[in-house]
């Protein structure tokens, strides 16, 4: 087995340089296993009750290619997609990489602000849009930012707010004079045959960017990760091969699809194995994943800590036969060992693993072993992939010793190529081909990597990136507020959850709901504070600067003695 622990007492490893790296784009690799498992069920949608053998989910795809390219879509233009876990999600992934389409990943837990900002900072020309999803009225909300597209026709808009967008996709019903729904697409390209598609898809280079993925990186408002074919299908694959996956496995993938988590760890990796993709639902929930397993003869799943949590506790209350069961990933945040001993016992997953990454680099860096031991798949998230170099830096950019902490780096072919227009965050973060983290880790003596930190101060909350200062340019609008901080404190569920230290104006009237209720009307639902505390002052540097640190030790000790 190749050694991949550091040398020379520095902490900066490299990955094997076997299995050599894919030369191919998306399409290429769908196609390929196409070829190879063409009658066995690729994907199967429970609350949907859609089906697929791979064969026929090409045969989707290429509709809805054609029918993208029918209504004036081409290369390189930009596609949105808006919309919880649906057989439609797939289907546009490969439709859009067919025809050299960049998908557009887009939160289904977004709101207004945040909708029309990721749409116009990438310039998109298209969205596929769900109904609805949970509260959010995703067709009403498309009215009241385009009400234009009530009086157009499909294919024509031109809204005031969205510049660049031409073209809305319903999934469901449409009610809207100037949209399509998704049966339409299927339709409309009739005239456009497999040649045309080829042709398309054979001038399409790996190294073309297929995918842009909101992300607040390592610094300021969220940002387009712009990643190629290359970046993805290489990373899908390695992180499959450690789990051992193969065409025997049936995958449930509860995980977002706008995640790079379900888009490329669960369904890129299960299309380079052959593996069966299971989705519960449209979006996570315990009992019905767990019948799922059961029912589906599932063999792995993926999840972050908080879905395991969940899961065995419907286990303890609602027992099931798991006996398929064998591997996963639990990804996101920490996983305590407790947790861990339960998942493998109790779930039947004696080969769950531990992974890290970051959109930024496709996502994963380092991952355990099915066979590391029990403490090296929680204290430490596993080894690095093949064909990544990582190193650990100082503030001065100098390699530090292993055993020391600093900022994790990392170079190779899952670096992205950058942001989406934002050259100048871009070089922030990518340096000599270094992508800078912002993550504090330490290697041990076998290279095995442990995230002890961040740099900066993003909160990870049950596996969604917060940024702190997108809440707090919020807050500040608030008129009775004088000043705020936000910041992150550790929690058992969540990972970290956030909390906002709020000095108000004169007035005393503001309360932690007023607040609460002011956030949730502009931003997702996560990054909503669970706690607020109104202070006088913050404790700050001698030169003015506020300490986060200390916020966050009085904010976890108040809790605890209240």
């Amino acid at each position: 087995m190749v050694s991949l622990a550091p040398k020379g007492g520095k902490s900066i490893v490299s990955g094997p340089d076997l299995p050599p790296l894919y030369w191919k784009t998306v399409s290429q690799l769908f196609s390929d296993s196409v070829a190879k498992y063409g009658d066995k069920e690729a994907v199967i949608f429970c609350e949907q009750n859609v089906r697929l053998t791979y064969k026929e989910l090409q045969l989707a795809v290429d509709k809805a290619a054609a029918g993208l390219l029918s209504i004036g879509l081409k290369k390189g233009d930009r596609v949105g997609i808006w919309s919880p876990n649906r057989i439609e999600w797939i289907i546009t992934q490969f439709a859009t990489a067919r025809i050299g389409l960049i998908l557009v990943n887009i939160n289904p837990a977004y709101r207004l602000s945040e909708l029309e900002f990721a749409l116009n900072k990438v310039g998109c020309k298209a969205i596929i849009v769900a109904n609805q999803f949970k509260t959010s009225n995703y067709q009403e909300m498309i009215q009241e930012i385009a009400p234009e597209i009530n009086n157009c026709a499909p294919g024509r808009l031109r809204a005031a707010k969205l510049k660049e967008l031409r073209v809305v996709v319903m999934m469901d019903e449409n009610n809207l004079s100037g949209a399509f729904s998704f049966e339409q697409l299927a339709t409309l390209g009739h005239n456009i045959g497999h040649s045309e598609l080829d042709e398309i898809e054979n001038s399409l280079i790996p190294d073309d960017a297929i995918n842009i993925q909101f992300t607040s990186g390592t610094t300021g408002r969220p940002k387009g990760a712009t990643l190629s074919h290359h970046n993805i299908t290489n990373n899908a694959r390695f992180v499959t091969d450690r789990i051992c996956l193969t065409e025997h496995d049936r995958l449930a993938i509860p995980v977002p699809l706008y995640h790079c988590f379900g888009m490329v760890m669960g369904v890129l990796g299960a299309v380079d194995k052959g593996a069966t993709m299971v989705f519960p639902n449209d979006s996570f929930n315990p009992k019905r994943t767990i019948e799922t397993l059961e029912q589906e003869s599932c063999s792995a799943i993926y999840g972050v800590p908080t879905m395991f949590v969940a899961m065995v506790e419907e286990l303890k209350q609602h027992p099931r036969n798991l006996k398929h069961m064998r591997t996963g990933i639990i990804s996101g945040a920490p996983c305590p060992y407790e947790l861990m001993r339960r998942v493998n016992s109790e779930m039947n997953m004696s080969e769950v693993t531990i992974c890290y990454g970051m959109t930024e680099t496709s996502p994963v860096s380092f991952h355990c072993f099915v066979n590391d031991p029990i403490e090296k798949r929680c204290q430490t998230v596993g080894q690095i992939l093949p064909h990544l170099e990582v190193k650990i830096v100082d503030e001065n950019n100098e390699i530090v010793p292993v055993g020391s902490q600093g900022e994790l780096c990392t170079k190779g072919y899952s670096v992205m190529k950058g942001y989406w227009n934002d050259e100048e965050q871009s070089r922030i973060v990518i340096q000599k081909g270094w992508m800078h983290t912002g993550d504090l880790a330490k290697f041990d003596e076998e290279g095995y990597c442990s995230i002890v930190g961040r740099v900066k101060d993003m909160i990870i909350r049950g596996g969604e990136n917060v940024y702190p200062r997108e809440i707090e340019e919020l807050i500040i609008q608030h008129p009775e507020v004088k000043d705020v901080q936000v910041f992150g404190i550790p929690d058992n569920k969540y990972g970290e959850i956030v909390c906002a230290w709020v000095i108000s104006r004169a007035s005393q009237s503001l309360t932690e709901d007023d607040l609460k209720e002011f956030v949730h009307t502009h931003l997702s639902h996560y990054k909503i504070p669970s706690h607020i505390r109104f202070v006088k002052a913050f404790p700050l540097t001698v030169t003015g600067k506020p300490q986060k640190f200390i916020m966050r030790k009085q904010m976890s000790d108040w809790l605890q003695s209240s």
